[in-house]
Parts: structure tokens; C-alpha cells; sequence
């Protein structure tokens, strides 16, 4: 039985191991032909913050199946990581509409209902977001512009702040012992963490796919819903397969000699496979081929995008046009330059995404506390009031029990007293 144990578990690492090579190599060659051919910064530095998803998930989780002990620590480091390429997914996004202004005044104009639009988007029309059933009982509609913009941005920059505070609690509560993970019983912290990340995961979520319905014609040209679906699928599923596992796990539903083997790691394993997989779809979703020889060009998408709001077939002149290649492309080619150093990109991969991040977490920051600042002010202001307002009885009532004077009463009692009255 021994035997057969150690032989099962030695082909499950073996073939994890396959796997995580084929997510390594395919992942670091798509980075380094991005790095390479780095024309277009905004856009780039957050393209290979998604391709990275895939190298950390794959070696944190055989870091995990190779030794249980530090499982802990390599699965919270994963999931900060997947709060952090949503983020920069959406950033990805942002920069591929030309930057936040730009991605303001394009919602602002889609205020204007044409024929060309289909049903599903008459929830867009006028310029107002409506949310679906039930969530339009309790949330204002969204006004496309700056206030669906902020709402988004908050919705997606929330979830990695609150996973980033969510890893430190859980540590603080594992070196407690009262974690549990896997464990859903309401004497660990595990089920009530888990309810509080699934909440934020799905609002981000929801944030993200209501940006990508306002902009899916004017990023037509990047093919956008293939990225989002693949996207979509890492961080969604695997965020609910580990949910799944676990409770399969904590009512004995899971069975077999793998899963013997494996016990709580099965998780791991199935992750190992799937970074695998996606790395391969990421070289065919995500390619550097666009940023090559500065093909990649905003005013294809903007003038492709006005044609098809007019349903009228595109200029070709004007299509020629956008799909010459950039002049500062020419000039580089005449004056002999060459594209920046590699470690010129990484740099500014590093640098120029963290400060666009910081930014992001300050302004999150600042609208999230200014809304209960207020709250508390209004607060204290009413319990203020009511302090006043019972200062105020008291004293009137501590008034009415005197009796003035030169009252009416006070003279009858005396001249009461002074005729011999025995009343």
C-alpha cells in the first residue's frame, strides 16, 4: 500500500511538473517578446502584469503540492496576485481607450441612442446604466461619464485592498489556530473570510463586465471579449473551484486513492494543469505582434468605431491612412534609434504600473472614508441635537415645579393667612 502511495503520488508531482514547465516557458517567451517590442508603455506595462497571473499561479500552487507547510503562505500570496490582475486588467482596458479622459469623454458621448444599437444594450440608453433584478431595488442607475468611471474604478480597486487586508487577518488568525481552512464551521474564521471575499470578488466582477459592455465596440480592435473570457475564466473559476473543493472535502464527498494522496492539495494539482492550458491560449489572446513595428494604432479603433455608429462602410483612404505606420515609428527606422533596453521596460513595468496603482488606491481610498466621515460628522451633530433638546425639558420642567412670586396664587395664600382663614 506504501508502495503504491509513493508511486501515485510521484506521477501526480511528475505530471504537475509537465505542466508548470509548458506555463513557464510559453509565459516568460510572450513577457520577453513584449519587452522587446515595447511601443506602446501605457498599454503594455499592465499586459504583462495579466501574463504573469499564469507563471505565479503554476509555481505557487507546486510549491504547494511539493510541501503542505508552506501551502498557507503560497496560497495568499496567489490570491493578492489575482486581486492585482483584475487591476490591471482593467487598467489594460483604460489604456487601450486612450486613458481615463479620454475613456470619460467616450462614455459621456453614448448619451445619444442610434439604430444601430441591439436590444441588449437598451439598458445603456440614454447615457444611464440600469442594474439587473434585484440589485436595481437598492443601487442608483449609473450616468455614463465620470460617475459610472469612479463607480467602476472604486468596485475594482476595493476588492484588492480588502484581499490584500483579508490575507493579513487570515495569518494573524492561522498563527491563532483559529483559521480552519477548508473548514466550514462557524467556529473558524475561514467561512465568514470567504463570504466577505466572494461578495468583493463578484462586485469587482460585475464592475468589470458592466465596463466591458459600454466598451466593447470602441476595443473591437483589440478583440476584446476573447481577453476578458480568458480572463474571466482564471480568476473566477478557479476562485470558486477552490470554494468547491473545500466543501466537498468538509463533508467526505471527495473519495478515491488521488484524492487520498492528494487530500486537501487536489486544488493545487488541478491549478498546475490548468496554468498549463492557459498559458498556451495566453500566446494566442495576448500577443506581442500588435506592438510590433508600431502597428498598434488608437485611431484605428476610434475611426472603425465612428464608421460603424454611422452604419455607413469605411473610408478606404481614410482606413489606409490609420494603418500606415506611425511617423515617430519612421523617424526611429531614419535616425538609426532602436527600441528600448529591455531593462528600460522592466523598469518601467515596475515603476510606472506601482505609481498608476498607488494613485488608484489613494483615490479609492479617499472617496471610500470621505462618505463615513461624513456619516460620523452627522452623526455626532444628532446626537448634539438630542443632548440640547434634553438639556432643554430638563430645565423647562425644573422651572414649571417653582412658584414665582408675585404669582396669583402666592397673594391669595397670603391674604388667606392674614383674614384667619383656616383653610
Amino acid at each position: 500500500m506504501d508502495v503504491g502511495t509513493s508511486a501515485l503520488h510521484s506521477w501526480v508531482v511528475s505530471s504537475a511538473a509537465i505542466f508548470v514547465l509548458v506555463a513557464l516557458i510559453l509565459s516568460m517567451y510572450l513577457i520577453f517578446d513584449h519587452l522587446i517590442a515595447y511601443n506602446q508603455p501605457e498599454e503594455q506595462k499592465f499586459l504583462i502584469g495579466i501574463i504573469l497571473m499564469v507563471p505565479v499561479y503554476a509555481v505557487e500552487s507546486f510549491l504547494s503540492l511539493l510541501n503542505s507547510e508552506v501551502a498557507f503562505n503560497c496560497e495568499i500570496l496567489r490570491d493578492c496576485y489575482e486581486a492585482f490582475a483584475l487591476y490591471c486588467f482593467e487598467r489594460y482596458l483604460i489604456a487601450c481607450l486612450g486613458g481615463e479622459e479620454s475613456t470619460i469623454q467616450f462614455m459621456e458621448g453614448q448619451s445619444l441612442v442610434t439604430s444601430c444599437l441591439p436590444l441588449v444594450d437598451d439598458v445603456y440608453a440614454y447615457g444611464i446604466v440600469r442594474h439587473p433584478f434585484p440589485l436595481n431595488c437598492f443601487l442608483r442607475d449609473w450616468k455614463l461619464g465620470s460617475d459610472f468611471y469612479q463607480a467602476v474604478k472604486i468596485g475594482i480597486v476595493q476588492y484588492m485592498i480588502l484581499k490584500m487586508i483579508c490575507a493579513l487577518l487570515a495569518m494573524i488568525f492561522d498563527s491563532l489556530g483559529v483559521y480552519g481552512e477548508g473548514k466550514f464551521e462557524w467556529g473558524y474564521a475561514y467561512p465568514y473570510l470567504a463570504v466577505v471575499l466572494n461578495f468583493c470578488q463578484t462586485w469587482a466582477l460585475y464592475c468589470l463586465v458592466q465596463f466591458y459592455s459600454v466598451t466593447k465596440n470602441k476595443l473591437a480592435a483589440i478583440k476584446p471579449l476573447a481577453k476578458f473570457l480568458t480572463f474571466k475564466s482564471i480568476v473566477f473559476l478557479t476562485w470558486w473551484q477552490g470554494v468547491a473543493v473545500a466543501f466537498l472535502f468538509s463533508f467526505g464527498a471527495l473519495k478515491g486513492p488521488l484524492v487520498n494522496v492528494l487530500e486537501t492539495r487536489i486544488q493545487d494539482y488541478i491549478i498546475c494543469i490548468e496554468m498549463g492550458v492557459a498559458a498556451v491560449i495566453h500566446i494566442h489572446v495576448f500577443p506581442a505582434e500588435p506592438y510590433k513595428h508600431g502597428e498598434r494604432c488608437e485611431r484605428n479603433v476610434a475611426v472603425m468605431a465612428d464608421y460603424a455608429s454611422l452604419e455607413a462602410p469605411p473610408d478606404p483612404e481614410e482606413v489606409q491612412d490609420c494603418e500606415r505606420s506611425p511617423a515617430l515609428h519612421v523617424a526611429w527606422i531614419e535616425e538609426g534609434e532602436t527600441h528600448p533596453k529591455i531593462h528600460e521596460s522592466v523598469c518601467d513595468v515596475v515603476l510606472g504600473s506601482g505609481g498608476i496603482m498607488v494613485d488608484d488606491v489613494k483615490f479609492t481610498v479617499s472617496h471610500v472614508v470621505e462618505p463615513v466621515e461624513r456619516g460620523l460628522s452627522m452623526l455626532n451633530r444628532t446626537f448634539h441635537h438630542i443632548s440640547d433638546n434634553l438639556k432643554q425639558h430638563e430645565k423647562s420642567k425644573g422651572d414649571s415645579c417653582l412658584v414665582p412670586l408675585n404669582s396669583p396664587s402666592s397673594s391669595n395664600v397670603h391674604d388667606d393667612i392674614v383674614e384667619g382663614s383656616i383653610s
